[in-house]
């Protein structure tokens, strides 16, 4: 018996003539864990909107075929019935949050159901113990982080144990800890309850290891339904955008791939491969990418600019609430002219707030922001900064070219058409400026690859890399770190407590690391597959060409 079916589902947003989805038939038995993958505007969320009812109820469009859910038929059922068995968290966590603290959010659902408090009460205990936010039960939503948004949305998502969740990218905002964490915690929730999940994602290597089966997504229709060693076959011939990093690792290698770090290293194992460490002079080992500090300082716009060679310089900051935790704590950071710096932590360090304190939107409660110019600074969402009707009216045209954007080709679409990748780069281009501005010293991005693919991820990479001014980009995916950074600044409570080149800080850490130097344990400082498959290089196995994969029937 099915929980879930899709039989020939058809579906165009209104004034649209493609259709984001096409004759698209699936089924999902209770406690299946389902994975759909896909590239940024596959049609991944359009397929959870119509399980959760909201298509076409709620955005209207051309729909046809039939969806039935829990035994519901979504025709005759809109969102509101169907929430009493399917609870649903897209990638928007600040949308979906509604009450003013996170013990009546996380109570909401019930309420709404008649359930007696007692019940209520259990629910959201248990719920919060479930997802790690007991700490936050009292807090005001409106104070919340993205990442600590979002796990209250999914504990209101789950507090009133549904039949079917279904997730768009729900670890997106969430630090390495709390993303494994959560794929932990659905994954109890799965085996437990028996509860289904369809789950979509970007950063396949998270889950892939967990899931029944992938269902992969291009252009709005089924190409690959398989487990997740045979779509991982699939993907590196048919679309190596969706391979995760250690698949390609081993492809590399001449090995078929597997899901999972603990499944790769024993791939690794069977077939005798152990890494070849290459020599560093002692000379190089201890070098910090770091531009040096040079001598004096000068008085510029009332400020104190810093010396030359630095674009910004962070003294011993602090930032104090009144009546709640102390965010930033003696924070002193420099930042060289061009560098690229990734900032990463755990949600909660204040990673955000500190790039609030750069732009000058706060100020600090004791210590000195010392800029070398303008700040931009882009926020995690990128349609907050999209406010005319026309592509060429956010910014103009040397702007758009500046971020790889064609004016003749999108200067008169509505902004709001654009892709994922088409807006994040829109958005940049609006806050680098006009010629006539000021040209930014430093530039600040706050979670930019929230919603992007990896090709999507690995364009904004090389980009970021091209411009002018110092990037600095508070992230917590690493791959992407890998990509773009010279050097990782690390927080944790509000404090610096690492700071060195890409390698130092995440060859060899446990979360805070990319999925091949899980794999490669930190050998020889590899973060990307290439540099992984590089260390291999001299062993016998390795020189033979990579075996003819089976090809997987769709």
């Amino acid at each position: 018996m099915s929980l879930l079916e899709l039989d020939r589902v058809s579906y165009a947003y209104p004034g649209r003539t493609q259709p984001s989805l096409c004759d698209v038939s699936l089924r999902v038995r209770p406690g299946e864990l389902v994975v759909v993958a896909g590239r940024s505007g596959s049609g991944k969320s359009t397929l959870l909107r119509v399980v959760s009812g909201l298509v076409p109820h709620f955005h209207g469009g051309r729909f046809a075929g039939r969806a039935t859910v829990a035994a519901l038929d979504t025709r005759e059922h809109g969102p509101g019935d169907l929430a009493t068995r399917v609870g649903t968290l897209f990638q928007d966590p600040e949308t979906q949050v509604v009450m003013g603290t996170v013990r009546a959010e996380l109570a909401l659902p019930l309420e709404n159901r008649g359930q007696a408090p007692a019940v209520v009460a259990r629910a959201v205990e248990e719920t919060a113990l479930a997802l790690g936010i007991t700490h936050l039960l009292d807090r005001s939503t409106a104070e919340l982080s993205g990442g600590e948004l979002q796990r209250v949305a999914l504990g209101a998502a789950l507090s009133g144990a549904p039949q079917l969740l279904v997730l768009d990218e729900p670890t997106s905002q969430l630090d390495p800890v709390a993303g494994d964490e959560l794929i932990t915690t659905l994954r109890r929730l799965n085996e437990d309850r028996d509860t289904a999940i369809l789950l979509a994602e970007h950063r396949l290597e998270r889950c892939l290891a967990f899931a029944d089966r992938v269902v992969a997504l291009e252009g709005g229709r089924i190409v690959c339904d398989a487990s997740p060693a045979e779509f991982l076959v699939w993907a590196l011939r048919a679309a190596p955008d969706l391979a995760t990093p250690g698949a390609r690792l081993l492809d590399l290698l001449g090995l078929l791939p597997v899901a999972g770090v603990k499944r790769a290293r024993a791939a690794l194992r069977d077939a005798h491969l152990e890494p070849v460490i290459p020599d560093v002079p002692e000379a190089e080992a201890g070098r910090e990418n770091v531009p040096p500090a040079a001598e004096g300082t000068h008085e510029r716009k009332g400020h104190s600019a810093p010396p030359r060679g630095q674009a910004l310089r962070v003294q011993r900051v602090w930032h104090e609430l009144r009546e709640g935790p102390v965010i930033l704590r003696a924070v002193s950071v420099e930042v060289g002219a061009g560098e690229r710096v990734a900032l990463m932590g755990a949600n909660g360090a204040g990673k955000s707030t500190l790039l609030r304190h750069a732009a000058g939107l706060m100020r600090p409660t004791r210590g000195r922001i010392i800029p070398a110019g303008r700040v931009a600074l882009l926020l995690q969402n990128p349609t907050d900064y999209l406010v005319h009707d026309t592509v060429s009216a956010e910014a103009p045209a040397s702007a758009l070219r500046t971020v790889g954007l064609d004016p003749a080709q999108l200067g008169l679409r509505h902004p709001r058409e654009l892709s994922v990748g088409e807006k994040q780069r829109l958005a940049l281009a609006v806050v680098l400026g006009d010629p006539g501005d000021e040209p930014p010293a430093v530039l600040c991005l706050d979670e930019p690859t929230r919603g992007m693919d990896r090709g999507l991820k690995r364009d904004l990479a090389r980009l970021l890399t091209q411009l002018e001014p110092a990037v600095i980009v508070a992230t917590h995916d690493p791959e992407f770190v890998a990509d773009f950074a010279d050097r990782v600044i690390l927080l944790g409570a509000g404090r610096v407590i690492a700071d060195g080149p890409v390698a130092d800080i995440l060859a060899s850490g446990a979360y805070f690391t990319t999925e091949t130097a899980r794999i490669m344990g930190g050998a020889g400082g590899a973060l990307t597959p290439s540099q992984g498959a590089a260390l291999f290089s001299g062993h016998p196995r390795v020189s033979s060409p990579a075996p003819d994969l089976v090809e997987v029937p769709l």
